[in-house]
């Protein structure tokens, strides 16, 4: 019996601008990811009363934080043999091993985005807010649920983080034409549904509750369901790092790092009480 399978693999990888020089699908993914962001601030610190002076050093510290933690999450987590074998590739956009070459931003972790946005929301809160770390970063959740959607998307694009080999009979399995011509879950896709119920949710209980007046409820939920989707949808990826499909516990690397940050979430959710002034 034969059952539908969808074939992808783009012909390039971006949009030539000069030359050899493009604009990666996987860059623009981050830029749209940013630009919606600062949109959506944008209406919450006009309903929270800020100015938008602080909003345009909130984007600054953003883009700052979450990239470079992205970054040296990648190359700390998966791929640390960078430090020594291409040591510049890590905080720029070209490969010197082997030839000289742009590549754009590419190796970026989801956890080291989320350690680099808190530490760069702290240092936001500490230099220009003056309100609290808790306070923006209920906040700011609420983009960076959003941007982890188009991030995802990107990987698709780019055909990386590859799923599994599917059942045949499964009638949405893709052949990554790049990779293989196996028919694949698509768990980059799966990952970015999960990541819009994310982002929904954060935005009801903004907008329709009062949760947002429960100091570190939203940003505990965040990491709870954001990293819980990235749990349950690592069961459809192949491992990133060779032999550490079953690094501890029998969890995966993206498996094993979401665990301490679903414990962080669950102690902001409900037990986390905010100092008195």
């Amino acid at each position: 019996m034969q059952f539908l399978q969808i074939e992808w693999g783009l012909a390039s990888e971006g949009i030539k601008i000069i030359g050899d020089f493009k604009i990666h699908y996987y860059s623009m993914m981050w830029m749209a990811a940013f630009v919606l962001g600062w949109f959506i601030m944008k209406k919450i610190y006009k309903n929270e009363n800020q100015s938008n002076e602080k909003l345009d050093s909130l984007f600054m510290y953003s883009v700052l934080g979450i990239m470079i933690g992205a970054r040296l999450g990648h190359v700390f987590f998966y791929q640390p043999e960078l430090i020594k074998q291409d040591f510049f590739s890590i905080f720029l956009p070209f490969k010197f091993k082997g030839g000289f070459e742009f590549t754009g931003f590419r190796g970026l972790a989801s956890h080291g985005a989320a350690i680099g946005m808190i530490i760069s929301m702290y240092l936001y809160n500490k230099k220009v807010l003056g309100k609290s770390v808790i306070w923006i970063l209920d906040r700011v959740v609420l983009p960076v649920a959003l941007g982890a959607v188009f991030v995802r998307i990107g990987n698709f694009f780019n055909s990386e983080m590859i799923g599994k080999p599917a059942d045949e009979s499964l009638p949405w399995a893709i052949v990554f034409k790049n990779f293989d011509s196996i028919p694949r879950h698509p768990g980059q896709l799966y990952e970015a549904f999960g990541y819009i119920f994310v982002f929904l949710t954060l935005w009801i209980l903004y907008w329709k509750t009062n949760k947002s007046k429960q100091s570190g409820f939203l940003f505990g939920l965040f990491l709870v369901l954001l990293m819980t989707v990235r749990l349950i949808v690592e069961n459809f990826k192949l491992e990133q790092v060779t032999g550490r499909e079953d690094w501890i516990f029998s969890l995966n690397t993206g498996q094993a790092l979401s665990i301490p940050f679903i414990l962080t979430g669950l102690y902001f959710m409900f037990m986390y009480k905010p100092k008195q002034a």
